[in-house]
Parts: C-alpha cells; structure tokens; sequence
C-alpha cells in the first residue's frame, strides 16, 4: 500500500498507524464527540415555520435543511457544521440529487439539530413531557403506556448491538497485514520485522477494545492470536526466551477464545522450539506432545513430529524415538496435500515435506549417523538451492558439515570449507539457528583445532559473530555436540556442478 507511512490524522496532523482506516486519530475522533454537546440551538421560530414541518413530516430532509438554513440565516457550512454531514452532501440533498434515508444517520442530525419532539418525523431523545403530544385548552394529556419503550430506545439499542468499530475492509487490511509479515520474514528476519509485527498487534488491540458483531470479533480474535503467535516465533529466532513464551501464551489463550485448534496446535510447536534452542529438550517433547494431543492426525502434526519431537529425542539420544517420529511425520505428510518445496519456516500452513526432511537431517546429526544426514540433505538439494531462504540453504550446509566429522574417516577439511561458505554468504539475517549450529560445527571440531582449517573457520567464525545481533545471539545460543553413538562411515552423496558438496573430499584417519 503506496504512502500509507505518511498518513496523518486530518484533524490535528499527528501520523496514523498503518492499519487505521479512520482519517482522524482516537483522540480526535473523541474531541469532535464531544463537540457535538456545544452545539448552537437553532431559533424558535424555525419549528412554526409550516414548510419546515411539513418537509420534515414527508422524510424531505433536503427541503427541511433548505429551509431550515434560510429561516435561522444560516450558510450551507454553517449547517455542516451542525449537522455533522459534509457541505457536498447538503448540497446533494438541498438539490434533491440524493436523499436521506438512513435512520443511523438520520437520529443523530435530528438530534444535532435540536427538532423539537412534535415536529420530528421520528422520536428524539428527551423527557416523557417533551415526548407527549402537544395538546391545547383543557384537553385530557394522553400518557404513555406504562412500561414500554419508546422505538426510538429500541432503534438505539439495535443499533449499539450491531455497531462496530471494524469494519470489513479494515479486517482485510489486517489480515493482509499478518500474511504480509510471513512472506518477507526470511528476507528480512526478526529484528527488522519485529516493530511492524508490535504496530500490528497493536493496532488489532485497539479494535478490540471496542465493539463488533460475533463474526468480526472472531476475525479480531485470530488475528491477534496470529501477531501474537508470530511475535512469539521472532523471539524464538531472536534468542528472547522468556518474551517468546509470553507471547506464546497470549496467543494460546487467544486462539482458545474462538476455538482454533489448529492454530492451537502452530503454538505448540513454536513453544517446542523455544525449548529446544533453550536446551530444554525434556520440555521441547512435551509441547510437542501438548500438540498432537489435539489432532494427531492433523496436517499441523506433521511440524510437531519433525520439528518438535525428533529433533528434541534426537538431542536427548533416544534413537528409536527419533526415527518414529520422523516416520510419523513422513506418513502424515503421504496422506495430506502439502507443498513439495520449501515452505517458510514462521507459515501458519503445515510444513512441506522438503522442510521436514530437512529436519530429519538435522536429527541424524544429533545421532551422528553422518550417511543418513547426506542422504537427506542429498533429497532436498535441489529445493533448497531454489530456494529464496538462505536460512535453510545454511543450516541444510552446516548439518552437512557436522555429519562429514562423524565416523571413523571424518572428512574435517571439507567440513571447515562448507562451514566458512556459510559464513560468507552471511546466511541470511542473524536468527539463532543459524549462529547456534555455526558454533556447534566449531565445537565439534576441536579434536583437530590444529589443522589450518580448523583455525581458519574459527578466525572466520569470530570475525562473523562480533556484528552487534549476531555476537547477542551468540551469547544466548546453547552450543552442544552431536552425541557420540552410533557412527558409521559417511555414504558419499552425489556432487552436482554449482552446488557444495556433500563428498568427502579427501579422507583424514
């Protein structure tokens, strides 16, 4: 949306959120409310004026404001003002292009205007004695029944029943909002994103805060429980920990609200992974689980299964747990449409399998079991390099590279080449995986922090973290090792002309 950064309110100039439809800001929007109270009251004179009553008596209400005007000598702004319709529409309705019909609009100008009770053509708001018909001499006053209401106090009530402060157009605008912020989070990451995820929140707050019919308030639900969630995930990658599970929580109670399980399910798996980069991996299974109790069978389980539990078990050791869960998610993914390629990562869609074999690589290297890293990495190669998500490309590389130090024939050079790649190629905004695994490459590398290497990526790997968000990210990130069970000798995955390889390219003993 073109220039929407510069819109201010048009009443004091201040600048308007970019969600805010409104062309005035609250505050403005309150001090014209109550402006509305000094109103001038017109003339007396004006309502024995017969043409008025008579035009207001046939709903002519461009005629009543013609006359009107000319009887209290009035402008046409100055019965703008009063009526709180612009000057062109008066103009419409004095010319008798247009009409007035709206009663939501027609009860408040007959309220603006002050028209006494006996004259307006519908009731106004005022005492019982200003609503009695008007009687003359001696004649009995006929009183209302007692106990009822007036229809003006049912029109009213109708109407703050069905008011709303969200309008259709506006829960478009957010929602495109929200779709917004997921299509360029990998291009831009959290850091940058963050802010314009807080304004959205925000702003979906605001709405909330006033008055809408049960299907736009359910809308306003998700969409907060949606900014919420995605906040939650930016802390994730942003190493926030504690603000991650806030806004974890905030989201869960939203979704709760309106009954989104699916969405439900989203959060828990962005609750597993906060615990898994924590080191929490114990906690990681148990979201993850929290989860597939909704829907087990549901495309979202499959993140839960990929994501959240093999991973956690694989970090744990638990080897059989990991690979079913793995299975799980492979099985899941057969029965239900998901996208082939790479999905982006923070997407409230089911993952696409490329991303949950990718994960599964990333198990294997937490079960050092570097042939079958390759062999998934060697799957997806092709998806990940057409990809626009350089996060992906660099952990897929740096899994690679972790795996080729496993086994009794570690291939420690290429590791270090395919590291110090990553590094060069920046791997995208600094997220917390990243700068997590580029760390475990190093430790993992120790045994041989005398070969040249070794010491290169280390220069490197040092120079990369002293940017200001990489060296914080560095800081919270919770460098482990691949568990030492299981190793086996590499299987060579096949080379491809413009791609990094995963073959070893020379063989240390």
């Amino acid at each position: 949306m073109a220039h929407e950064d510069d819109r201010r309110c048009t009443r004091c100039g201040i600048p308007l959120s970019r969600y805010n439809t409104d062309p005035r800001c609250a505050a403005c929007t309150r001090a014209a409310g109550n402006e509305r109270a000094a109103l001038p009251s017109l003339p007396e004179h004006v309502w024995q004026n017969p043409a008025v009553t008579a035009a207001l008596a046939d709903w002519d209400f461009g005629t009543a404001f013609r006359l009107i005007r000319q009887a209290a000598s009035l402008r046409q702004e100055d019965m703008s003002v009063i009526t709180g319709l612009s000057q062109s529409f008066l103009s419409t309705l004095e010319s008798g292009t247009r009409r007035l019909l709206n009663i939501d609009k027609i009860i408040p100008v007959l309220e603006r205007l002050g028209v006494p009770p006996h004259v307006a053509p519908i009731p106004v708001p005022g005492s019982a004695a200003q609503n009695r018909p008007q009687t003359s001499g001696t004649q009995p006053t006929l009183l209302p029944t007692p106990g009822w209401e007036s229809p003006l106090d049912i029109a009213k009530r109708l109407n703050a029943t069905t008011s709303s402060n969200t309008d259709p157009a506006t829960v478009a605008v957010l929602e495109q909002g929200v779709t917004d912020l997921v299509d360029r989070y990998e291009t831009e990451g959290p850091h940058r994103l963050a802010p314009e995820a807080v304004d959205l929140r925000n702003f979906i707050q605001g709405r909330l805060d006033g008055r809408q019919p049960p299907r736009q308030r359910e809308s306003l639900f998700r969409l907060a429980a949606q900014a919420s969630g995605l906040l939650g995930y930016m802390a994730v990658n942003a190493g926030r920990e504690a603000v991650a599970e806030a806004y974890c929580k905030e989201a869960e109670e939203l979704a709760k609200g309106i009954a989104d399980l699916e969405l439900i399910m989203w959060i828990q798996g962005t609750r597993s992974l906060n615990a898994y980069y924590a080191g929490h991996y114990d906690q990681a299974v148990r979201w993850a689980d929290a989860g597939l109790e909704i829907d087990p069978d549901h495309p979202q389980a499959i993140r839960l299964e990929s994501n959240g539990r093999a991973r956690a078990l694989g970090k744990l050791g638990d080897r059989s747990g990991a690979e079913r869960a793995i299975a799980a998610a492979e099985e899941l993914s057969s029965r239900h449409l998901v996208p082939v390629g790479l999905t982006s990562c923070i997407s409230f869609k089911p993952y696409g399998m490329a991303r949950t074999l990718a994960n599964a690589a990333t198990v294997h290297v937490s079960l050092a079991n570097a042939p079958r890293v390759l062999a998934y990495a060697d799957a997806i190669d092709e998806l990940v390099e057409q990809s626009d998500s350089a996060w992906s490309q660099a952990l897929v590389r740096l899994d690679v590279a972790t795996a080729l130090l496993a086994g009794p024939r570690p291939d420690v050079e290429h590791a270090m080449v395919l590291g110090r790649q990553v590094l060069e190629a920046g791997g995208g905004p600094p997220i917390r995986s990243v700068v997590q695994r580029a760390g475990e490459l190093h430790a993992g590398a120790r045994s041989w922090q005398d070969l040249p290497a070794v010491r290169e990526y280390g220069d490197a790997l040092r120079s990369w973290q002293a940017a200001p968000q990489t060296r914080d990210l560095a800081k919270s990130a919770k460098m482990t090792r691949p568990t030492e069970q299981t190793r086996g000798p590499a299987d060579a995955a096949h080379s491809r002309p413009g791609r990094i390889s995963s073959q070893p390219s020379t063989q240390h003993h």
